[in-house]
């Protein structure tokens, strides 16, 4: 975080909460985007429609997260559900620009 922002141990008031919050949504949209970047490169790479939906990916990678939650001390059941609706928001994104790229 920039040198404005409080980490949260260093938060004295709510508007240092505040501040602090709004600025890690800002980071975390920018990598949201990041990320449907990739599902737009997925998109244009993968040869055949079916190849958009994956389960064993999408269960690797809501596993991966959960491991990620457990290992960093968040709630595993709250992060695995927020990854089950992402991944499947990425296949849904993916699938749209897939079909966009061949019209």
């Amino acid at each position: 975080m920039s040198d404005t922002i409080k980490t949260p141990d260093q938060c004295a008031t709510m508007t240092d909460v505040r501040a602090g919050v709004d600025a890690l949504d800002r980071q975390i949209i920018a990598l949201l985007e990041t990320r449907f970047g990739y599902m737009r490169a997925a998109a244009r790479i993968k040869p055949e429609r079916g190849q958009v939906r994956d389960e064993p990916r999408k269960a690797q990678v809501i596993a991966n997260a959960k491991a990620a939650a457990f290992d960093a001390g968040v709630p595993v059941g709250l992060i695995g559900d927020f990854w089950d609706r992402l991944v499947e928001a990425s296949i849904a994104y993916e699938g749209e620009h897939w079909d966009l790229l061949r019209r």
